[in-house]
């Protein structure tokens, strides 16, 4: 696990310094991802979960918008990263949906195939819930 806390914070160092030279949106709110969760999103990009079970990082690489104009809902996919307190690890593939519900308030939902590093590799499926607001 020390080698994934390694390398999140390294990550954030890279990600805040990369950041910091333009505008820079952030967005804070809870989820259910690691069980409840503290969770910060820079740039609609960069997804930081601490919670009760562990933490996480995602980095969304891909985002679209459906070709209907009447739905307010957006859709990603990304690769991330995931580390439990009681010593599983692994990485992660969210696939999900964002949805605006004002200019500052959006939730979002997510499964995401996971790969458990811990005693052996192993599939699982997580998800998450969540709700933040852009500063």
């Amino acid at each position: 696990m020390k080698p994934i806390a390694l390398g999140l914070l390294l990550a954030l160092g890279l990600t805040t310094q990369a950041v910091a030279q333009e505008k820079t949106s952030i967005s804070a709110g809870l989820a259910v991802d690691q069980q409840l969760s503290a969770v910060l999103e820079i740039d609609d990009q960069y997804r930081f979960t601490l919670g009760n079970d562990g933490t996480a990082f995602d980095y969304l690489f891909q985002q679209g918008t459906f070709d209907n104009l009447d739905v307010p809902v957006d859709w990603y996919v990304g690769a991330g990263g995931w580390a439990e307190w009681d010593d599983d690890y692994g990485v992660r593939l969210p696939i999900g949906l964002d949805w605006e519900i004002t200019k500052q308030i959006s939730a979002y939902g997510q499964v995401h195939p996971e790969l458990n590093f811990h005693g052996g590799p192993e599939l699982q499926l997580g998800g998450a819930l969540g709700v933040t607001y852009s500063f």
